[in-house]
């Protein structure tokens, strides 16, 4: 079976375990200027186009010090740990921040930044989240123009339509090889694991586009498309984590179990990636429909549609995946995903897909809770041919 060039990957490990220190070499580098976002979909192609590095700020591993008397503890990890990390000069490293999509949480986070360092550009737009009013297009194509000349006056330069077009094509070129290596993995012709598959995500989110792509034709070359996949393990669908990664030692204890994911709706993983930008006619309004038909590729409970909605497309993408059964990795605190888990867990039920839900924290599970629910997760779907039989 196919594995990862372990070369390549010990460079995109290292962009994503450190963020902040390849930024500070690429400015150091280039000589140009960095911006950072914050998920769910703020449009980057704007960024690269005005010459800068958009990147969007992840979750910092360490424990959380000055960013526990600045939010509550009812804070989800991420936002807690945005907060620290702006507290602690560790966003000193961005030229501007931009807030494109938000939840409350978020705003906390954000509110930090604009104290902690009030002579950062810092702009704030809100897309709308009802995907079916009249007015919905026409509004999120504004908000997107808002967002390109916020850009613009930062970095002191104009973004042509030309240049924003030429970005779009660019980025869609590295949606497109990350798509491809979700496809060896689903079909069993490539061993990613689900941290890999983490990592080739994450790392696409804070490095040079350009870099990233090239590194992903590397391993995308080393690859053999009539490899065979294994037939002895559980494969398994992650589902849930809208705004940050999940620990990689937690998805390497799902896969110690037996199991092999296969898919994945994960911020950090296919949400991210799933909607290419429209090529042709206008730049700016080929971004605002990227908004709102990434909801269609990959339904997100943070936004409102009458004819879409996430159970359908889980249950959809399972029967594509041929997964055996869902882990739900729900963030603590996460709002939105408690209170769509309900339904979500209901349409599971009745169509008999094994569901197991697991909470993460950002100080972290117990390892060996996680183990134990898990390898008895799997053990459950092994015997499920069997009890059918009988």
């Amino acid at each position: 079976m196919n594995e990862l060039d372990p070369a390549v990957m010990s460079v995109l490990r290292t962009v994503a375990d450190d963020p902040v220190a390849y930024v500070a070499q690429w400015k150091a580098e280039s000589g140009r200027l960095a911006i950072a976002s914050f998920p769910m979909n703020f449009p980057a192609e704007i960024v690269h186009a005005a010459g800068a590095l958009p990147v969007i700020v992840q979750d910092d591993p360490t424990p959380i010090t000055e960013g526990r008397s600045l939010l509550a503890e009812f804070y989800c990890g991420y936002t807690r740990s945005v907060a620290d990390q702006a507290a602690l000069g560790r966003l000193d490293v961005f030229d501007a921040f931009v807030v494109a999509d938000h939840c409350v949480q978020l705003l906390g986070a954000v509110d930090v930044i604009r104290w902690a360092r009030p002579d950062k550009p810092l702009h704030f737009a809100q897309f709308t989240s009802a995907m079916d009013d009249p007015w919905t297009k026409s509004r999120v194509t504004g908000r997107i123009e808002e967002c390109a000349r916020e850009v613009e006056a930062a970095l002191g330069v104009s973004v042509t339509p030309e240049a924003l077009a030429a970005s779009i094509r660019t980025f869609n070129e590295n949606r497109r090889r990350l798509r491809e290596l979700y496809d060896r993995r689903r079909s069993g012709r490539a061993r990613i694991t689900a941290s890999d598959m983490q990592t080739l995500v994450k790392s696409s989110m804070v490095m040079d586009v350009r870099e990233h792509t090239a590194l992903l034709d590397r391993l995308l070359a080393q690859l053999d498309p009539s490899a065979e996949p294994p037939g002895d393990l559980v494969r398994l669908h992650l589902s849930g984590h809208f705004c940050h990664g999940p620990r990689p030692e937690l998805l390497d204890l799902i896969e110690e179990s037996g199991a092999l994911v296969v898919d994945d709706d994960l911020y950090t993983g296919f949400r991210y990636i799933s909607t290419d930008v429209p090529e042709s006619g206008d730049p700016l309004t080929a971004l605002s429909d990227w908004y709102l038909e990434r909801n269609r590729a990959a339904p997100c409970p943070t936004r409102v549609s009458a004819e879409i909605d996430w159970d359908t497309y889980l249950i959809d993408s399972i029967e594509r995946s041929r997964s055996d059964g869902v882990v739900v990795l729900m963030a603590k605190f996460c709002e939105p995903h408690m209170l769509y888990y309900p339904e979500l867990r209901k349409a599971l039920d009745a169509h008999d897909i094994p569901l197991l839900l697991l909470e993460t924290e950002h100080e972290g599970v117990p390892a060996e809770t996680v183990r134990t629910r898990m390898e008895t997760f799997v053990e459950r779907i092994r015997r499920r041919p069997a009890a059918v039989s009988l």
